[in-house]
């Protein structure tokens, strides 16, 4: 049995996911451009994104290209923009902080989201390579979907160890399943994450860190039955 085990999840924790997003506008741009002969319309999207816009984006800016938004053609693009290869990387605190944890603990990964585009940034940022479950909760069914347990259950019965630490960013459903099973749970609050200031009262994670520069540290605490945050 392992002393620790860490999971993490994904966007805007190793990564920004608003990285994603405009690499995901840029494929679904590029392809307009060519087929629609719409040659702004990546700029459009990330226009009504930086503006708050949330869902129907494809929508609203094919009307704003004077283009019918046809039920087929948005989810060719829905489809282009989930499947498309992202331009993404680790950002470098993760890259550093997983290199060191890697080397004393296994690694599991936890996220949510369609299949193929989870999948596909998990490629682009090598967890394959370094993780040894990763857990797609898509692929499972929707009892598996963050906030339910499902997803940390079945990491549990494939890694054994004595603790278990979920590192995430999402107050709203990250935290809630590792409280139940009494795992660590360590928040990353990035600044430009999609929820740095969102809070969840009801469920709070057990410590936040701007990034993963100091996750080693608190693993360590962790790792050795200490939890007085206070003095990290």
């Amino acid at each position: 049995m392992h002393e620790l085990c860490v999971v993490f999840d994904v966007d805007d924790t190793l990564y920004l996911e608003r990285d994603y997003v405009a690499s995901g506008f840029r494929a679904v741009g590029e392809w307009v451009s060519k087929w629609l002969s719409i040659p702004d319309f990546e700029s459009r999207c990330v226009g009504l994104f930086n503006s708050g816009r949330r869902g129907n984006i494809f929508d609203e800016a094919l009307r704003l290209c004077d283009h019918e938004p046809a039920s087929e053609l948005l989810a060719s693009l829905v489809a282009i923009y989930r499947s498309h290869l992202p331009r993404i990387e680790m950002l470098h605190d993760a890259a550093r902080a997983i290199g060191e944890i890697r080397s004393c603990w296994p690694i599991a990964v936890i996220t949510d989201g369609p299949v193929i585009s989870q999948s596909r940034k998990c490629e682009a940022l090598g967890l394959p390579g370094v993780a040894a479950q990763i857990v797609l909760t898509g692929m499972w069914g929707d009892k598996f979907h963050k906030p339910q347990t499902a997803a940390f259950e079945l990491v549990a019965s494939r890694i054994k160890a004595a603790k278990y630490v979920y590192v995430a960013d999402n107050p709203a459903k990250d935290f809630t399943a590792p409280k139940q099973l009494g795992w660590y749970s360590v928040r990353i609050r990035r600044k430009g994450g999609l929820h740095y200031d969102k809070d969840n009262d009801s469920v709070m994670p057990d410590l936040g860190l701007p990034d993963c520069a100091d996750l080693g540290t608190v693993l360590s605490y962790i790792a050795s039955e200490r939890r007085q945050w206070a003095s990290i």
